[in-house]
């Protein structure tokens, strides 16, 4: 009897599910993730109080005293944000540590040596530090010449950065972390094709993306946006996947452009920064004590604007989670509808799974609070 395709045969779902001993350790895993997160909200919160509440007016008052940084107030805006960052850096280093490195390591899920690790968060820290001063420096502009409406006005510039973003994001951005290159697999870019087709979905080409050299996890996604639309495929999923597992991987990447749910999102996204300028207004209002002097805002209340909108995040987050897990069930429900193999749909997720070492069920109030996308045993659910 021949062998069976590598690339297009489908094994037996009972094959990929875990054992007792995976499944204990997936707990064990996701506990220290949630942890590891929950600190990390914390000391941000209890950090950047600090800055706002006690070392912000000393700190701009002392590079007040230098005579350039004294009649530039821009200048000293972007001195005082990266006094800020800095120290943020160095006392959440420690924590990143641990869960980027130390903990990944302990549960077998990472590939980097520490001197690499170390280069990659030393890039990333420059790269989200550049950008947030950009934002920030911005930020400030709008409110000094804006006056009472300068939400409104930041808001639309943020929809406008965000669109430029997510075309830049699969060009200029992920390349900057991991080895992207064209995929030479005939059948699966045909198969690609097929399933995008009748969606409308037109993309710039299928990528390998190089997880290997970070994780051993497993990873897929549709990115950018027009002319930089494209696949992305970890290396990691194509290594172990069949050809029907990716395919449906891929149909529920598909699902989220037949849905709409980009425009959704950046609409959502629009609104949330809107809503959360206008509170940054208002404590901006009571922090002043009196009628708020827009044009003269003073530097020193850079972090009690960053403070507010950490704060308003994580109390935005359920909401977006919410939104993202029923975004998430939709395009696996147009993936088992569009594919018709619901043994590939049943595969692929307990491969993934037991690759990334997810809880197939975390607690429920886990999920409400802190999930961006359906527990693993609820997804499994929809192709009974």
């Amino acid at each position: 009897m021949p062998e069976p395709d590598s690339h297009s045969s489908v094994p037996p779902a009972d094959a990929e599910k875990m054992t007792p001993d995976q499944l204990a350790e997936a707990k064990r895993y996701g506990r220290a993730q949630l942890r590891c997160d929950l600190a990390d909200k914390a000391l941000d919160l209890a950090y950047l109080a600090v800055a706002a509440f006690v070392l912000a007016g000393p700190l701009d008052a002392w590079l007040s005293g230098a005579s350039l940084l004294a009649r530039f107030e821009t200048l000293r805006l972007a001195t005082l944000y990266l006094a800020v960052f800095t120290l943020h850096v160095a006392v959440s280093f420690p924590l990143s540590f641990y869960a980027g490195h130390l903990l990944e390591h302990r549960y077998g899920m990472s590939t980097q040596s520490l001197s690499r690790w170390l280069a990659r968060y030393a890039k990333r820290m420059a790269l989200a530090g550049s950008f947030a001063l950009a934002l920030f420096l911005a930020l400030f502009w709008v409110i000094w010449w804006c006056g009472p409406y300068w939400w409104l006005v930041a808001a639309a510039a943020f929809f406008l950065v965000s669109m430029v973003l997510g075309q830049l994001f699969p060009v200029l951005i992920l390349p900057m972390f991991y080895k992207v290159e064209k995929l030479d697999r005939p059948d699966l870019s045909e198969r690609i094709g097929e399933l995008a087709r009748p969606a409308g979905l037109s993309v710039e080409g299928v990528y390998r993306l190089g997880l290997s050299a970070e994780t051993v996890k497993a990873n897929a996604m549709l990115a950018g946006l027009g002319r930089t639309r494209r696949v992305l495929l970890g290396d990691t999923l194509l290594d172990g996947f069949t050809l029907d597992e990716t395919a449906v991987v891929f149909a529920h990447e598909i699902g989220h452009h037949a849905h709409h749910h980009l425009p959704k999102l950046l609409a959502a996204g629009l609104a949330a920064s809107a809503a959360g300028f206008w509170l940054v207004d208002r404590v901006l209002a009571w922090w002043s004590a009196g009628p708020l002097d827009y044009a003269n805002l003073p530097v020193a209340a850079l972090p009690l604007i960053m403070l507010s909108l950490t704060v308003f995040g994580l109390l935005l987050e359920p909401l977006q989670n919410g939104l993202s897990r029923r975004f998430e069930r939709q395009a696996d429900r147009y993936a088992l509808r569009t594919t018709g193999q619901p043994a590939a749909y049943r595969s692929a997720f307990l491969k993934l799974a037991r690759l990334n070492k997810d809880d197939p069920n975390p607690p429920r109030l886990e999920v409400l609070l802190f999930h961006s996308h359906p527990p693993i045993a609820e997804r499994l659910a929809l192709a009974e």
